[in-house]
This record gives C-alpha cells, sequence and structure tokens, in this order.
C-alpha cells in the first residue's frame, strides 16, 4: 500500500505587514514643505509688537527708577537740613545759657537786626573770661544767611567795648574782620525775636533804653523764615527759657 504524501505550504517571506504599504506609500510621497509648516517662527508683525511691549517696559522701568532717585535725593537733602537746623538751634540755645551780664554791661541786646550777647568763656589759661557773639542775617553770594560770629576771650571791659561795637557794625556794613571770622550756619529768609517779661511776651526793647544791670528776660522766642529749596520751608520757632525762672505761685 502506497504511503500517503502530504503537501506543506509555506508563506512568501516577503509579505509586507497590513497597513505597512499605505503608510510607507504616505511617507515617500509626504511634500517637504510639511514639516516647515508645522514649526514656523513668529511673523514680522509679531517681532514688532514683542519689541514694542518690551521697550514700553523698559521706559516704565526707568521713569520707576527715577522716581526713586528723586525722591531719595529729596530725602537726604531734607535730613540734611533738618540736622543743620538742630545744629544751629543747639548752638543757639547754649549761647542764651552761658549768657551772663559782664559788670554793669548789658548781657543781651537786640536792635532789630543783630542780637550780641555776653556769654561766659575762658582763656588759653582756663582762666573765666567773657566772650561777645552775634547773631544777624546777612547776605552772601549763596544768598541770605544766618550768621554767628564770637569774639576771642575778653578779659576787660574796654576789650569788650570793642568788641561789642564792632559786632553791631558787622550788621549794619559787614565789617571784613567779623566776617572772616563769621560762620554761617543756614539759609534763612528772615527772624523775629520776642521777650518774655512779666508774665508776658513782648518786642526786644534794646539795652540801651533800659539802662544798666537790666537782668536777661525770662525767655526768648525766636522764629526763623526758611526759605524754599533748602530742604524745610515756612516757620520754625523756638523759645528759650532762662535757666534761672521760676514760675511764682500765687498764695
Amino acid at each position: 500500500m502506497k504511503p500517503p504524501s502530504f503537501s506543506l505550504g509555506f508563506a512568501s517571506c516577503n509579505a509586507t505587514p497590513r497597513g505597512g504599504a499605505s503608510a510607507a506609500l504616505g511617507a515617500a510621497g509626504r511634500r517637504p514643505g510639511a514639516d516647515v509648516r508645522a514649526s514656523r517662527g513668529f511673523t514680522l508683525v509679531e517681532l514688532l509688537v514683542a519689541l514694542a511691549v518690551m521697550a514700553l517696559l523698559a521706559l516704565v522701568s526707568w521713569r520707576g527708577l527715577e522716581a526713586m532717585a528723586r525722591a531719595q535725593s529729596g530725602h537726604r537733602e531734607r535730613d540734611d537740613a533738618v540736622l543743620v537746623l538742630q545744629t544751629a538751634m543747639a548752638q543757639w540755645t547754649a549761647d542764651l545759657d552761658a549768657a551772663t551780664a559782664f559788670g554793669t554791661l548789658p548781657a543781651m541786646d537786640w536792635d532789630g537786626r543783630v542780637l550780641r550777647l555776653t556769654r561766659r568763656s575762658s582763656d588759653g589759661t582756663g582762666l573765666p573770661a567773657v566772650a561777645v557773639v552775634a547773631w544777624t542775617l546777612r547776605p552772601t553770594a549763596q544768598g541770605l544767611r544766618w550768621m554767628r560770629w564770637q569774639s576771642p576771650p575778653l578779659a576787660a571791659q574796654d576789650q569788650w567795648q570793642q568788641a561789642w561795637q564792632l559786632a553791631a557794625n558787622w550788621a549794619q556794613d559787614g565789617t571784613r574782620e567779623v566776617d572772616a571770622a563769621a560762620v554761617a550756619v543756614l539759609p534763612l529768609a528772615g527772624w523775629t525775636l520776642a521777650y518774655f517779661r512779666n508774665n508776658t511776651w513782648t518786642q526786644p526793647v534794646a539795652a540801651a533804653a533800659l539802662g544798666l544791670n537790666t537782668p536777661l528776660p525770662d525767655g526768648v522766642r525766636l522764629v526763623l523764615d526758611l526759605p524754599p529749596g533748602a530742604g524745610l520751608i515756612g516757620q520754625v520757632s523756638r523759645d528759650w527759657v532762662r535757666p534761672t525762672f521760676s514760675v511764682q505761685r500765687g498764695s
């Protein structure tokens, strides 16, 4: 009996997977410009808009920095002006606190232009002496300035008389000798004084009208008119009370 024969069929090894042909055709037939359109950049209009926005932000930032710089400069100028004013007021108070009579000579005199004081001092050896101090408003190259002058230590009344008269002349016509030794304290537009006597504020009276041995007033009110542009502006007042002043209370 003849054995049965079998036919074995094998698929071709060149078979193409499902969908492979279409994918290959699609890849082969894709146009070169398709990728370029998918990843295109900004247009010219978009670039111009972006540049305009960046320029505007830079301008706003610069304006902000400029405003901060101006504010900082203004604060610094004001702080400097306050410091100068405080220093001037401290010197003013120290002069009034040290005011004293020199024998029968006046300790304080205000003629509407210059305030002259006789204040305690000491000579080079430490011995007690007096000095004449003058405060007045003088014109300078930078404008009006509140100025202070102090004489050397004085031990004799004739020296005091000379320094007292020198201070009065300086306030009127600007003696060069005094101008060279005077100190410009701060910018000023004007100043006034008032005395506190007999429990009331009054206009100062010249020492010559009050006679000899005129005591110091119980208080002195100083009013300064600060000009614009000096960090501070307006009026500043300072009241000084004589250290030995005491309020008399009724029984």
